[in-house]
């Protein structure tokens, strides 16, 4: 029988930059053959697009066979659902791939997914081979586990597993516990002694030798994060968490996504400038896409976390392509015409 193939879980909030590192992944893949499984929020499909632009090409020539975005929430509360069958496909290609990454949503708990590498239909076929735990260093020395807490809290409330004291520390307790390895990010926004803390912070709740790398943008070679064989499946005891004993749990619709699209080019500042507004007028969690900039060959990305806002362009558009921008925003009772309207104000 063929080796198991190795899975790698990448864990962390909201924002902490698990995206980031799987596009690096790829894009120095240093001859690995990868298959991502994408755990997307939003009908545009912007995590999964992203990744796809990263230059990353299996042999059959078709890059967006190997990525598959499931596009219905939280992937611990679904694996059922999606999960297992989009496994099974996975696996049927398995003498064509080296590995597999599975970004979970940024309120996942990674123990209940693990748990699914032990059913019969995976289990001879497949091991988990790390998880990995993104943690956002700038937002943990500020005391807030994540960029955007409040974000994490409106969804952590339609959680019942959750409903605790001190709910969002748990989440942030219950990622490092599974982890086999803490990557820490965003190390360039905190000082010397920011970072130390925030370290000691860590350590305090790993229960396990666990080693801790420091990151700037997830810019971390593929020797750090595969191949550590960890078989994480089989030393689940090892990872305890604040929700072992509880039942499975649902998710808040009120939690929705929006998409815009326009057929026009916007000027990034005033872009960014109308949706740092647009934060303030609605329960505005994440925002992330494309931007069809005027006078630029290169797509536009842009992510947005809070009020805290990124933008780097990744390739030029291609001939085929309408220059459209399209934005995801994710939120609470969200007013998709307003949104829209105020964007479509904007001077061209």
């Amino acid at each position: 029988m063929a080796a198991k193939l190795p899975v790698t879980v990448i864990t962390g909030f909201l924002g902490s930059g698990k995206t980031t590192l799987i596009r690096h992944l790829l894009q120095n893949n240093q001859g690995r053959r990868i298959a991502v499984l994408v755990n997307e929020f939003g009908e545009l499909g912007i995590d999964g697009e992203l990744l796809r632009s990263c230059g990353y090409c299996p042999e059959d020539g078709d890059s967006s066979s190997n990525i598959v975005e499931l596009t219905n929430g939280c992937l611990c509360c679904t694996v059922q659902e999606e999960f297992l069958p989009t496994m099974l496909e996975l696996l049927k290609r398995r003498d064509k791939l080296d590995c597999i990454l599975i970004e979970t949503s940024g309120l996942a708990l990674p123990k209940p997914l693990v748990k699914a590498f032990r059913w019969p239909e995976i289990r001879n076929a497949a091991t988990v081979d790390a998880v990995i735990t993104v943690v956002d260093c700038e937002a943990v020395a500020a005391g807030t586990f994540a960029s955007d807490p409040d974000a994490v809290n409106v969804q952590r409330q339609a959680d019942p597993n959750l409903e605790h004291e001190t709910p969002l520390q748990e989440l942030f307790e219950d990622q490092l516990a599974c982890a086999d390895l803490v990557v820490l990010n965003k190390t360039d926004l905190v000082d010397a002694t920011q970072q130390a803390g925030v370290v000691d912070l860590i350590k305090g709740e790993l229960s396990r030798a666990v080693k801790i790398v420091e990151s700037n943008r997830s810019q971390l070679d593929a020797s750090v994060i595969l191949g550590l064989q960890a078989a994480v499946e089989d030393n689940l005891d090892a990872r305890p968490s604040h929700h072992d004993t509880e039942e499975d749990h649902d998710h808040d619709e009120e939690i929705t996504s929006a998409h815009v699209i326009l057929n026009r080019a916007f000027d990034p500042q005033q872009l960014q400038k109308q949706l740092e507004a647009l934060v303030q007028q609605q329960e505005i969690y994440r925002i992330k896409g494309f931007v069809a900039v005027p006078n630029k060959a290169m797509r536009l990305v842009l992510q947005g976390v809070g009020t805290r806002f990124d933008q780097f362009y990744d390739r030029p558009w291609q001939p085929e392509e309408n220059r459209q921008t399209q934005l995801v925003f994710i939120g609470q009772k969200l007013n998709p015409a307003e949104i829209e309207s105020q964007l479509a104000a904007l001077a061209g």
